[in-house]
């Protein structure tokens, strides 16, 4: 009706009921509240944080852990499935939230930032045999076939699962796969890993409408 010329490619998903999901002034939600609402309670969670760095723009890094942390919440499951809102367990920095998302991709980004990116020159996949180092890489495998299973059903769930079981895979080569102290070829090879997860996780967190932030 608007004239666009793309309207004929355009599908309706249906979508289940979010229960529970009030702000603090009332009943009535409207997005712009939700929104506000999780840019307030983020800019609070961080306040208190001993993790949070010196930002230059925390209300805008605010804002994106906020809207990151409600978009994980309605993609984890079936689009059509009703859930229970809980702001408190949706603004967790652990376990499987987009607040979870943020810190990963932030936290390897800092790694870029103390050592840099790597240098092509030093990579050898004979410094990957860790199994830390085998789970991320087989992960890394199964991309495309989450990408077109998305496009298939048109279930966000299948880029946000994968996500996060990155995230968690990425969590624990972080600690076991040290870059500083190893050798030359060895830490080069790990930082590639590592950029290689944060492209990734970048990549993947745009498709689902999150912008991901470099610092919190």
């Amino acid at each position: 009706m608007m004239g666009y010329h793309w309207a004929e490619c355009c599908q309706h998903v249906p979508f289940g009921r979010v229960q529970g999901m009030k702000t603090r002034s009332g009943e009535v939600v409207f997005l712009e509240d939700v929104l506000d609402e999780a840019r307030s309670r983020m800019l609070q969670n961080m306040a208190v944080s001993k993790t949070t760095k010196e930002l230059d723009n925390p209300d805008d890094t605010a804002e994106k852990v906020g809207i990151a942390a409600l978009i994980v919440q309605d993609f984890k499951g079936s689009l059509l499935s009703d859930y229970q809102f809980d702001w408190d367990r949706v603004l967790q920095s652990q376990g499987d939230t987009g607040v979870f998302l943020q810190y990963t991709h932030a936290r390897l980004c800092s790694l870029e930032r103390m050592f840099g990116p790597g240098d092509q020159n030093y990579f050898s996949p004979q410094c990957l045999q860790e199994p830390q180092a085998v789970s991320v890489l087989q992960h890394f495998l199964r991309y495309d076939e989450v990408l077109y299973q998305t496009t298939e059903d048109l279930q966000p769930k299948h880029i946000t699962n994968y996500l996060l079981r990155l995230c968690h895979l990425l969590a624990v080569a972080h600690k076991s796969l040290t870059v500083k102290g190893s050798t030359p070829e060895v830490a080069q090879t790990r930082l590639y890993l590592f950029r290689a997860g944060q492209l990734v996780l970048a990549n993947g967190m745009k498709l689902l409408g999150i912008t991901p932030v470099d610092k919190m």
